[in-house]
């Protein structure tokens, strides 16, 4: 990862990777894209490589990055979807002209050539989880600062973080501090 940025929350879902460029919604925010060339890196490592980004094209990202995140938050609190959310992450994904590409490994690669054309693949991605045409369900992060939307393709589908290695772990710690904060006051 670039030198003085935070690194990116990867996860298995591309969609939902996407919306966690934007961490800690609820606390201290931390934007993970600040400016064009963390977009072309967060691509490149999510297979979606482009030579440059604008501007613009990072305020398009993160349009539509935060109307996938209204959108699946809407889906896994059973609410209706918000239509303007709904519309932005149509237009991308008929904007988009992202190529499936079969490797010689057997193996699906996108080829994109332009930032509108990774958008596309990202907003498409979103709609199959949104429309519900994945194995797994939509929910929201346990952590009261986080509230991140993800992926839950667990067995049991009770996932309660994000991710584990952040928000469950901060949520573990803390309980653990509580108990011994608890423990070492009673036992004096």
């Amino acid at each position: 990862m670039s030198a003085g940025f935070p690194d990116f929350r990867l996860g298995s879902v591309l969609a939902t990777s996407f919306t966690a460029t934007l961490t800690e919604r609820q606390g201290d925010a931390v934007e993970r894209i600040p400016v064009p060339h963390r977009l072309v890196d967060w691509l490149a490592v999510n297979g979606l490589a482009v030579d440059s980004c604008t501007t613009a094209q990072l305020d398009l990202a993160r349009e539509l990055r935060e109307s996938i995140h209204a959108a699946a938050t809407a889906a896994a609190t059973q609410n209706a979807l918000p239509t303007s959310a709904v519309q932005v992450i149509n237009e991308r994904s008929f904007q988009g002209r992202a190529a499936a590409v079969l490797t010689a490994e057997g193996a699906r690669r996108w080829q994109v050539s332009r930032v509108e054309d990774a958008l596309g693949v990202i907003a498409a991605d979103a709609i199959s989880v949104i429309a519900g045409e994945r194995d797994g369900k939509l929910a929201l992060c346990a952590s009261p600062t986080c509230q991140a939307a993800f992926f839950d393709t667990s067995q049991s589908r009770t996932r309660r973080w994000c991710d584990m290695n952040t928000c469950g772990n901060r949520q573990k710690k803390a309980r653990f501090n509580a108990n011994q904060r608890k423990n070492s006051g009673s036992a004096g």
